[in-house]
């Protein structure tokens, strides 16, 4: 990905079906995480180090989050 307008974009797994409040985010650059709100794409993005989107994810799945 050379930039983010170029991005793939991915909605999770866990996400329904319904067009609820969900996440998207890009793959492409192995230092940053791209994320934007799936319900407004040309909306504002937000960019996380890899290391810091990896920690969150982690504390969302044990529950510390």
């Amino acid at each position: 990905m050379r930039s983010i307008t170029e991005a793939t974009w991915h909605k999770s797994s866990y996400s329904g079906g319904s067009g609820g409040d969900c996440l998207e985010m890009a793959n492409g650059q192995a230092a940053v995480v791209p994320v934007r709100d799936s319900k407004n794409p040309h909306g504002p993005k937000l960019v996380f180090r890899a290391t810091a989107w990896a920690a969150f994810v982690a504390n969302l799945k044990d529950g510390t989050a």
